[in-house]
């Protein structure tokens, strides 16, 4: 079984909206773990079928060290990130981390990712998991 780490910040909606598309097309052969930098973000993505939840930087630095894969938006590997909410150390744990990064080129940061598609959240998603997850649907080794 892969460990799948989810993590976002503020209202949790991005990984709470990617957390319910992993739990439709995945249920069994992975664990999902949501790593919110709050406790509002990790409940909403508790509530949308994550296995487990844990907020704060220590939970981030700790639980990624152990992830098979990492999924979120692109500014969970940028200080300072999410009004402040993603911490250098958070930053730096998942971009030190061995785990396979997803990244999704959304962020409210100044930042322009060159190259990258303008799509929507939803298609976004829907190319994550086909592009990425592929290995880990149903009948698939």
């Amino acid at each position: 079984m892969k460990t799948i780490v989810v993590i976002d910040g503020q209202g949790g909606g991005i990984g709470s909206i990617i957390i319910k598309k992993l739990r439709e097309g995945y249920t069994e052969r992975i664990e999902i773990i949501a790593l919110g930098t709050n406790a509002v973000a990790t409940a909403n993505m508790l509530k949308a079928g994550a296995n487990r939840g844990a907020s704060g930087q220590n939970a981030i630095v700790q639980t990624t060290r152990h992830a098979d894969m990492i999924i979120g938006p692109i500014s969970i590997v940028m200080a300072n990130a999410m009004l402040g909410e993603l911490t250098p150390g958070m930053a730096e744990a998942v971009a030190s981390s061995k785990a396979r990064k997803i990244l999704i080129p959304l962020s409210q940061e100044n930042v322009a990712v060159v190259g990258v598609s303008s799509d929507r959240l939803p298609k976004l998603i829907e190319t994550m998991l086909a592009e990425n997850l592929l290995d880990l649907m149903p009948g698939k080794k």
